[in-house]
């Protein structure tokens, strides 16, 4: 009975109306009430805000990425179009020389690309083994006078967040660099390098061992011989810095850069070069380290 009396004290407790408190304290409460609703209110407004903005902005990323992408498929119809005006290459100083030289025809294919930024320097394009499907990289490489450039215009120089596929400022396809280096953004997307390092699986390397890298000039194929993972490195730190490869001066300097690249390899592909051979080095940004990089380098084949 007593524990039953209690319950029944406490429940009347609970169940006390407003008007058995005097008029002050029924103010205060009335009060402390509104600020509580308010609140409420306030805290479902910004729960609904929270969530039309997130599907705003994930409706706006998946806009942008596939208007990205017929973007590009846009560009690559144009390889297939006849050329609408010829194209005169000027004539250059090659870098690092004073030597005058002509500058070779630009392939049908490039031409009206060409016309519309000048700094079209080729195109890469990566597929399947048995050249199935989309392929996970297709797009145009530019080369500017900087590498900073590129790093959010796209191919009509428009502010882009992707940014452009780009060719290193020192590298020099005519008089051919030991080594080409392409520097992409990892966009969360997958577009532009954001699914280079799909390398880091063996069998994916197994199905996409070859990777075609047309200067606006001559056709090649490149075989893919290393992967690896590393970072961008203080000027003093003496260490292998891929991004600093790009002319070997001997034998002995190219052997070494070898040895240090198969080293840093995450896998074995079998695939070795020589002194004399082109390289092409493909690079993105990796997130699994500070100012990490994720790298692929191939070698030319023909």
């Amino acid at each position: 009975k007593k524990a039953s009396s209690l319950a029944k004290n406490r429940t009347q407790k609970k169940t006390r109306g407003l008007e058995e408190y005097d008029k002050e304290m029924q103010k205060i409460i009335k009060e402390e009430l509104k600020k509580r609703e308010r609140k409420r209110k306030l805290l479902v407004a910004l729960s609904i805000c929270m969530a039309l903005f997130c599907f705003g902005y994930f409706g706006y990323y998946y806009y942008n990425a596939k208007e990205n992408e017929a973007y590009y498929e846009d560009l690559a119809a144009l390889k297939q179009q006849e050329p609408t005006s010829e194209v005169t290459p000027p004539t250059v100083t090659i870098h690092y020389d004073e030597e005058e030289v002509v500058v070779p025809d630009i392939l049908d294919e490039y031409k009206n690309l060409f016309n519309k930024n000048k700094d079209l320097i080729g195109w890469i394009k990566i597929a399947d083994k048995n050249n199935k499907g989309t392929p996970f990289i297709d797009y145009p490489v530019v080369q500017a006078g900087d590498n900073e450039y590129y790093l959010r215009r796209d191919f009509e120089e428009e502010y882009d967040k992707n940014g452009s596929i780009f060719l290193d400022k020192d590298c020099d396809v005519i008089k051919r660099s030991t080594n080409l280096i392409i520097y992409g953004h990892h966009m969360r997307t997958g577009k532009m390098f954001g699914k280079l390092d799909k390398y880091s699986d063996k069998d994916f390397y197994e199905d996409h061992k070859y990777i075609e890298f047309d200067t606006i000039y001559e056709k090649s194929v490149y075989q893919v011989m290393y992967v690896f993972r590393t970072r961008v490195l203080k000027e003093n730190e003496i260490a292998f810095k891929y991004y600093q490869f790009i002319d070997a001066g001997s034998v002995e300097e190219f052997n070494s850069n070898m040895k240090e690249m198969a080293r840093m390899s995450l896998y074995d592909t079998g695939v070795t070069a020589g002194y004399g051979d082109e390289l092409l080095t493909l690079s993105t940004c990796d997130n699994s380290q500070t100012d990490g990089r994720f790298v692929v380098v191939a070698k030319r084949i023909h």
